[in-house]
């Protein structure tokens, strides 16, 4: 019976990927050699082409979230991918080996800065075919975070009135998108320099973070999504008509406490399921979501373009790693 491996020519000699022995800082990072799991019932085996960048990734390698990431060393790294499908466990009925597809690893494994990764079934969505590996590989968690926002807490509809706090970042980006293929009206909030790129993906109003004080804008929204984790929740919450409620991408115990309170506080975290991904997959495929690809780099180089970005560098875009 062939390893899940060998089934495509996938040698495990061959497998590397980005991890680390314990949690903090970007100096623990290696690139080291990996053995790829056999898909168990429901999982997917899928051979990485490109992976997103996302400061939830060194969040997790930080210990953010080390009460659900555990113990275990060594820990991989990377969530958004896209690539072709190895193998499959049982019971898996979506997809196939072959397939092209993309998605988010498990966050408490991780995995996909590597060359192979394995995830859930529900984890994935078929690539449409008319997008690039490229761009399927940042749809990932932008694409669950904003969708999870819109249309699992505000129950967006048409006619609707949106800000969107950091309105050119990628979840921004994204939200901003799906909010108008929802037939929303937006509003948002960059920096001076990216207000000509918000006004073309078409947020209406455009405010510059710096210079504008949000607690004294007369517009009320129905919904404001702080995509951004920098607006205070008084000043999200002061923002809202009547029945609005507030997107805090920044879930903290605090929030969430107070949002039982609260109905007009949701905090958002990224919830990846079958149905958002291949809601996500309709809405690419149709020319009505994408995300700007700024740099691509090898894995041999990926740790040091991670490193920069965590240390504050700005792309105007999504950084990609390039498998090979």
């Amino acid at each position: 019976m062939p390893t899940s491996q060998q089934e495509n020519n996938v040698h495990p000699s061959a497998l590397k990927r980005i991890q680390y022995d314990q949690y903090g800082g970007p100096e623990l990072m290696r690139l080291e050699d990996f053995a790829l799991a056999t898909p168990g019932k429901g999982e997917v085996a899928v051979r990485v082409k490109f992976a997103a960048i996302n400061p939830v990734d060194w969040k997790l390698r930080n210990g953010y979230l080390k009460f659900v990431t555990g113990k275990a060393f060594p820990r991989a790294m990377g969530s958004d991918f896209s690539g072709t499908v190895v193998s499959v466990g049982p019971g898996v009925t979506r997809f196939k080996p072959g397939d092209a597809v993309f998605g988010l690893a498990r966050i408490k494994e991780s995995g996909a800065f590597g060359h192979a990764v394995v995830t859930n079934e529900g984890f994935l969505a078929r690539q449409p075919e008319n997008i690039s590996f490229e761009e399927a590989a940042c749809l990932g968690t932008p694409g669950v975070t904003a969708w999870n926002g819109l249309q699992g807490k505000a129950k967006l509809t048409a006619g609707k009135r949106v800000f969107v706090n950091g309105c050119t970042g990628a979840v921004g980006e994204a939200t901003v998108q799906l909010a108008r293929m929802l037939g929303a009206t937006v509003a948002g909030s960059c920096s001076a320099g990216a207000m000509a790129r918000a006004r073309s993906l078409g947020v209406d109003a455009v405010y510059d973070y710096r210079t504008t004080d949000f607690s004294k804008l007369d517009q009320r929204f129905d919904v404001v999504y702080d995509t951004a984790g920098t607006m205070t929740t008084q000043t999200g919450l002061g923002l809202l008509a009547p029945g609005g409620v507030f997107l805090d991408i920044d879930p903290t115990p605090g929030k969430f406490i107070r949002s039982i309170f609260n109905r007009r506080l949701k905090p958002i975290v990224c919830t990846p399921r079958a149905d958002v991904l291949d809601g996500l997959a309709r809405a690419a495929g149709a020319g009505k979501l994408r995300l700007p690809v700024a740099e691509i780099v090898p894995l041999a180089e990926a740790i040091a373009l991670i490193t920069s970005l965590e240390g504050g560098r700005s792309l105007g875009g999504k950084g990609l790693i390039a498998m090979g």
